[in-house]
């Protein structure tokens, strides 16, 4: 396909690879849903729907205490531990974030859950993203 704007001949470095077969973009794209979630859905089932999660901020209580997503509870990435979670249903679906797409720390987080045994989603942009989309912050 080319355009007006095309500056040269053969496909664009977009199109160079192409997409994926339609079934196998939807796989992949249900599957990355089953391991994400995103601030704004986050917010959305928080404030209009049964919150059927509990939404962990994994960052130190230092910056928790400085702004956390609203309901989040702090549980830093180094203090999840079976015995830390024992109050939590073994079904319990966990979300965790921290600071932003330039950390980690959920990642870690949702490893060391999922290693447990626990269902875990990562809110990615964590505290970043859910700033970026607007939305406010609590302070402890």
């Amino acid at each position: 396909m080319t355009t007006a704007a095309s500056t040269s001949a053969g496909p664009s470095v977009v199109a160079k690879t192409p997409a994926a077969p339609s079934q196998a973009a939807a796989a992949h794209f249900e599957a990355k849903l089953a391991f994400e979630t995103d601030c704004a859905d986050v917010w959305y089932a928080t404030n209009h729907e049964t919150k059927d999660f509990v939404l962990v901020d994994v960052r130190t209580p230092a910056l928790y205490a400085a702004g956390h997503v609203p309901g989040a509870v702090n549980i830093p990435t180094r203090q999840l531990s079976e015995a830390r979670l024992a109050d939590y249903p073994a079904d319990t679906l966990f979300v965790v974030y921290c600071a932003g797409p330039h950390c980690n720390g959920s990642t870690k987080a949702a490893l060391k859950l999922a290693k447990m045994g626990r269902p875990v989603k990562e809110m990615i942009g964590g505290l970043t993203g859910w700033i970026d989309e607007g939305l406010g912050l609590a302070r402890a």
